[in-house]
Formats: structure tokens, sequence, C-alpha cells
């Protein structure tokens, strides 16, 4: 379980690449120890063990070769919300329906509704929006792709990543306990009319900023916002960036009343609640202990229809909402590249001090588990 928390060191961004072994996100390049334990939790993981299974099972041989890889692989780390970025694993594309549906299953036992319809959306957005701009060669429903870690066990170490544009999930396990990070959520656009249906994605990490950076005193805001001006890309701890140390900075949230820490609770609960209930309950008490040494960042303007940047940083989460520039879906909502806007959103959750992929858990299991020493 999450200890009580210390304060923050110094420090500053350093992007890594995979030239450096795994660290994690830091204040200062040094991690926080004993912040993360192996201890039951009371998470049902046995659906999601019994969908994986049924999804490897489900493939063919060499299907499951170019998917399947070892729980200590490099492959957790590979991942991008790029679109033409090289992905390894089997993608939709290469499935049968029967091998999609069962694949769908897992996400089904891993993500609570809310987050398989998030999932879908982003998906469904893709395909719409490819096909608005006459290329869906690059942007489509299918362009996603599944790698499984280790063999899926109720007392092994083992994960799965679902990986494309806009789009990943990382979800480890160990006996009952869930690490769901590195999570990217994004979209462009956001919203999007599909078959005479109105398809939005990304609206609760928005609005639920939004209603935080509002609630705040003039005088908190001050604190709380380090620039009034946005620049195209804000986020810091995207893809291939694990080993990020960036400093504490902005308001830290000792000095909230109630109100305002239910606000800023409720950020964290847009990403969080995308999980099964029960692994989101166990990881929203660990962000609430924490609650006191969090600190909010803000870029830009508060008003409802701003584009934005925030960063929530605890030394047990990290989020980041960035409202960007119109990229290469622009034409899809007619828009042209140039000013950041609400209608094309990267945002993410990490796990600082090493436990992103459940890495710190899975550090301790192979140092405790006497059928590993």
């Amino acid at each position: 379980m999450a200890r009580a928390c210390p304060g923050g060191g110094a420090g500053g961004p350093d992007n890594q690449s995979l030239t450096e072994e795994f660290f994690g996100l830091t204040t200062d390049g040094k991690r926080v120890d004993d912040l993360f334990t192996i201890h039951s939790t009371g998470v049902a993981t046995a659906p999601v063990i019994t969908a994986a299974t049924a999804f490897l099972n489900g493939l063919t041989d060499d299907r499951k070769t170019s998917t399947h890889f070892t729980v200590h692989s490099t492959e957790w780390r590979l991942w991008s919300n790029v679109d033409s970025y090289g992905r390894q694993g089997v993608s939709l594309a290469d499935l049968t329906d029967e091998q999609k549906a069962l694949g769908t299953a897992l996400l089904k036992a891993a993500l609570s509704a809310d987050g398989l319809e998030t999932t879908e959306k982003i998906r469904r957005i893709n395909q719409a929006a490819g096909e608005a701009i006459g290329n869906t060669n690059s942007f489509n429903e299918d362009a996603y792709y599944w790698t499984v870690m280790g063999t899926p066990s109720d007392s092994e170490p083992w994960g799965f990543q679902f990986d494309g544009h806009h789009l990943v999930v990382n979800y480890f396990v160990l006996g009952d306990q869930v690490v769901m990070s590195p999570c990217f959520w994004g979209s462009e656009p956001t919203s999007m009319e599909i078959d005479g249906e109105t398809v939005s994605v990304c609206h609760e990490e928005v609005e639920a900023s939004l209603a935080f950076v509002g609630s705040l005193t003039e005088a908190q805001r001050a604190v709380a916002v380090e620039s009034t001006t946005k620049s195209n890309e804000s986020m810091k701890a995207g893809a291939f960036s694990d080993n990020t140390v960036q400093a504490y900075t902005g308001l830290r949230c000792d000095t909230l009343n109630a109100g305002q820490k239910k606000k800023l609770l409720g950020i964290a609960e847009a990403f969080v609640g995308r999980a099964k209930a029960d692994a989101a309950k166990v990881r929203m008490a660990e962000i609430r202990k924490c609650l006191d040494d969090t600190y909010v960042t803000w870029s830009s303007g508060i008003g409802d229809d701003d584009a934005f940047y925030v960063r929530v940083h605890s030394p047990v989460v990290w989020i980041e909402v960035d409202c960007q520039a119109p990229g290469p879906l622009a034409g899809a909502y007619d828009s042209t590249q140039g000013t950041p806007t609400q209608k094309h959103v990267h945002s993410i959750i990490r796990t600082p001090n090493g436990n992103d992929y459940g890495k710190e858990l899975l550090r301790q299991h192979y140092l405790t588990s006497p059928h590993h020493r």
C-alpha cells in the first residue's frame, strides 16, 4: 500500500529513450522508496486472466509468436500515440472476427463500461476522420495492436498492451493487484457526426480540469498558472519519456478546501474510472493518500472553450491533459494547423517513482518470491 507521502525535490524535464534502462518518472532523478508494496487488494482479476488466456489460445501459432512476449520485455515501453509508429504484436486488421471478439472480451474484462466505450469511440473517430481526409491507410479503426507480456496467471506477473493512434492501454497484473499505466487517451477531433450519431470523447478530463481551475481563488490561481499562453504541444511525459525528471511546480493541494479537493479528484477519476470499479477504488485510495502532496500546474486561459494544459503530479500519480493545435486530421473538422484547440486533445496517466507497467511490483516479486530466489 502507498505510504505517507514526502515532499518533492528539485529537478527538471529530461526525456529519455530506450537507450536507458527503465527507472521511472521522478522529481529529481531519485525514486521515493516504499510507496508500492505487494499486498492483497481484493480486486477480482480472474475474469481478465480468463479473457487473456482465451485471446492467446484463439490466435494461430504465428500470430501468437508475434504477440506474446516475456513479462520483462522492453515491448512494454515500445508504444506511441503517433499513427505512423511501427508497432509490434498483432493488429486488429490481422485478426478474424472471432479473434477480434476475443480481444474485445479482454478489454471488457479489464476496463469499465466507460473505459471500453472510450476505446471504441477513439477508434471510430479515427476511422471517420481518416475517411473525411481520404487517408484510411493511416487512420482507421483497425490499426491498433495487441501484445501480451508473460503468461496470464493468478500468481505470476503478466499483462497486456493495446496500442494505436491516440490510444494506449498498459495493464499489469500480479495476483489481485492491477497497475493500469501508462495509459494514453486522445482524439482529433474530439467530436464527430458518424452515421447520424454525435460521437464525443475525452470530454470527461477536459470538463473536470476546467471545473477544478474554475473553483480556485485568484490567489490560488496565481500560483497554479505558470503561463497564460499555450504552446502547440505541452506534454512532458508521453511516449518514450518513462524516465522524465520533473520537479513539482504549481499549486500544492494542501492549501485546497474540501470542495476544491473533490474537484481535483474528479480529474483523476476521469482517468482511473476507465478501469474496473474495484481496481479503480484501490487506485483512487492510493491517490487520496497523497492528495496533500499533489501539485497542479496550469497553462493558458480558464474559459469553457479555452485550449489549456494541466498537470497533476504527486508521488503516486502523474496526469497531463494537453489541448493541442490541429494536426494531421485537421481537415476532418474544417480546421487548419495553428492555434491549440479542445478539438485535439492528448492526455496521459502515469505512476511515478518506478511503478509504471507495474515495474516496482515486478521487481519486488522477483526479490521476494521463494521460487525466484
